[in-house]
């Protein structure tokens, strides 16, 4: 699947913290916490401070494969969990946006190229 789903959708604009996984010029893998922003033309905006200067931004202008994982933990008994991972290319962006003045000029988009979902019906 390459289009979200409306369940997709409406989940994905429920949450607001995701982690965005990269790989280095050495082939280790990396993930950290993200902010996202789900945008209207099947796109994910991540933002940050000081994007720029991070590990992530510099691991996806060697790479640009990137796996952003959205999840939550809907009940510990029983237990229950749901999410979405979305495999695809991250664009790496600088310029101003309208995300809101916390967030530096550089932004990652993702595009995605696979997405799989789990639980978003429950």
């Amino acid at each position: 699947m390459t289009e979200f789903s409306e369940a997709e959708r409406a989940y994905l604009k429920t949450q607001r913290l995701g982690r965005l996984a990269t790989v280095d010029g050495k082939g280790q893998p990396q993930a950290n916490p993200v902010g996202f922003f789900p945008q209207d033309d099947g796109t994910i905006l991540i933002g940050g401070y000081a994007l720029g200067t991070t590990k992530k931004w510099r691991n996806l202008r060697g790479n640009p494969k990137a796996a952003l994982v959205i999840d939550d933990v809907v009940s510990v008994t029983p237990w229950k969990v749901r999410g979405v991972e979305i495999r695809g290319t991250a664009e790496l962006l600088t310029g101003p946006h309208e995300l809101g003045p916390h967030f530096s000029e550089e932004l990652i988009r993702i595009h995605p190229e696979k997405i799989h979902s789990w639980s978003l019906d429950q």
